[in-house]
């Protein structure tokens, strides 16, 4: 698969689709966070889009991409998944991981607004020079929290997602390691398609779905 604007520009207005679609169709306010991730994905794709188009380079375009890809994702997954929950064990399974993630997004926060965010076209990939200290560390504090979130979950939809990002960033780190978080970003994105299945597999609760209103017993 390469990449490029073109490739950006289809990847993520289609993501983006099926976004507003798991979006329209939660039904409880608590999944909104991981229900609009496809949205928030496929409109990062659309502005690496941008980024292809000027030529790769510093600015808004640039920087706007990086802050999405490492600290907003380092907190948004296991915050969202926390929050779609619905038994306190996963809760409370999953809360270390959130602590993970904070602690990760602070650091790449931080790297982000004291060193120059510099997007490098190679090939068909793009490079995003930042210039972090210790990159290993976060880079595994950030799977850990994203990947590790989704897995332990104790969701079927959410666990397969996990499995598809998981081997995505191994696959992506030993092909482009350079290049790894453009290319696991959009693998994300086109992933996170999985999560129509997961805001989908509620049937509509009765009374909501055009039929007879739910019956009550008085006796």
């Amino acid at each position: 698969m390469c990449w490029s604007a073109t490739a950006d520009l289809v990847a993520g207005a289609a993501v983006a689709s099926v976004g507003a679609a798991c979006v329209i169709r939660t039904r409880r306010p608590e999944e909104l966070p991981l229900a609009a991730l496809p949205l928030l994905l496929g409109a990062h794709q659309l502005v690496e889009a941008r980024i292809w188009h000027q030529g790769g380079g510093t600015g808004a375009a640039t920087v706007a991409w990086a802050v999405i890809a490492l600290p907003v994702l380092a907190v948004w997954v296991p915050v969202g998944v926390w929050c779609a929950a619905g038994r306190r064990a996963v809760r409370r399974r999953v809360a270390g991981l959130v602590a993970v993630g904070a602690l990760t997004a602070a650091l790449l926060a931080h790297g982000l607004a004291t060193r120059p965010v510099r997007a490098e076209i190679r090939g068909h990939t793009m490079a995003y020079v930042i210039g972090l200290p210790r990159p290993e560390l976060l880079v595994a504090g950030y799977l850990v929290a994203t990947v590790g979130a989704l897995l332990l979950s104790g969701d079927r939809w959410l666990t397969v997602l996990g499995v598809l990002a998981g081997a995505g960033a191994l696959v992506c780190w030993l092909l482009w390691r350079l290049e790894f978080v453009s290319t696991w970003c959009a693998l994300a994105a086109v992933c996170s398609v999985v999560l129509y299945g997961w805001v989908s597999r509620r049937p509509v609760p009765a009374g909501l779905s055009g039929g007879h209103p739910p019956s009550v017993d008085v006796r």
